[in-house]
């Protein structure tokens, strides 16, 4: 099949379109290589998608730029689109609403309707557990109500499901909603807090930490996600919504000692204060994607961290 993956160069995006193309399917991948962290990084995920020497093409665009995407479409006939472009995190949000809002609703919108105008009737989404808020019930499950986003991007990234639901009500397009929690492992962007932490663990430099360290997450590894969204291309789901987690929850401090360990280097803490938007626990219900999708996350933390870390040591970066 001929799959579009807009944020193609990206972090997951690049583990997608590999997994893809060692599939044997064809892959054009949508990415705009913008400013957000260095484009470098998406440059050489793009060399290690051309490398394997499949049918692949990278298409330079921004999906706020709708003729760009028509001309993406009408260039191929896509079979499937899998659209994980956005501007992504909680922080840099705060300094820019107006941007995530033009990117993550109003891109969402360009990106379904020109699927819809080119025959494509089939879209998978990333959406992420931000939407939860400040959820009362853990696990979070699909079924919980989600009215009490905590940042912009939590607010762009709810919209962007309802605009999902939109065009399969309208259009009877195919629509699967995949909630990713903070999925980590080789390619990470450098911006994410384990990243950003091995660097400077391994610089000697201090690790900033944002409260005592209790705060927890429910840590995925790549594959696992993986493993997630390319289950839902392979079936007719109608409109869904799924977590993709490990459903795992680490502390903050448990996940630097894991680094620490791995890295074979003392971290140096910084504490500082709770930030605006954060929230203290994101913790997936997976019984939905197991029962629906065979969604079964391989990957503990503690060998995760171990792979992120032979990674990193090994990066040109």
């Amino acid at each position: 099949m001929n799959f579009l993956i807009t944020g193609g160069a990206g972090f997951i995006g690049s583990h997608v379109g590999e997994r893809l193309l060692r599939d044997g399917h064809a892959v054009w991948a949508f990415d705009d290589l913008n400013a957000f962290y260095d484009p470098q990084f998406k440059r050489r995920n793009l060399r290690d998608l051309q490398a394997l020497a499949k049918p692949f093409e990278f298409c330079h665009g921004d999906i706020t730029d709708r003729a760009a995407l028509d001309e993406v479409f009408a260039a191929a006939r896509f079979d499937q689109v899998i659209h994980l472009a956005a501007r992504a995190g909680v922080r840099p949000s705060l300094a820019d609403p107006a941007l995530y809002q033009r990117v993550n609703v109003e891109g969402t919108v360009n990106v379904l309707e020109a699927a819809r105008q080119h025959g494509v009737k089939k879209i998978t989404l990333a959406s992420s557990s931000s939407v939860y808020g400040l959820n009362s019930r853990t696990p979070f499950a699909e079924s919980d109500i989600v009215t009490t986003p905590m940042s912009p991007y939590a607010a762009s990234k709810l919209a962007g499901e309802a605009l999902g639901h939109v065009w399969h009500h309208l259009y009877g397009m195919d629509v699967a909603m995949l909630r990713f929690f903070t999925v980590y492992g080789p390619r990470q962007r450098p911006d994410l807090a384990i990243y950003k932490f091995a660097k400077l663990i391994l610089a000697g430099k201090p690790i900033p930490v944002f409260g005592d360290g209790s705060a927890a997450r429910d840590y995925t590894f790549v594959s696992d996600t993986v493993d997630g969204i390319l289950a839902c291309t392979q079936r007719e789901l109608g409109y869904e919504i799924f977590n993709l987690g490990e459903s795992q929850v680490v502390t903050l401090s448990r996940m630097i000692e894991l680094l620490e360990g791995a890295l074979g280097k003392k971290a140096i803490i910084d504490r500082q204060p709770l930030q605006p938007g954060d929230v203290p626990i994101t913790y997936a219900n997976i019984d939905k994607a197991r029962a629906r999708l065979g969604y079964d996350p391989q990957v503990k933390i503690e060998a995760g961290i171990q792979r992120f870390a032979e990674w990193i040591l090994g990066s040109e970066f």
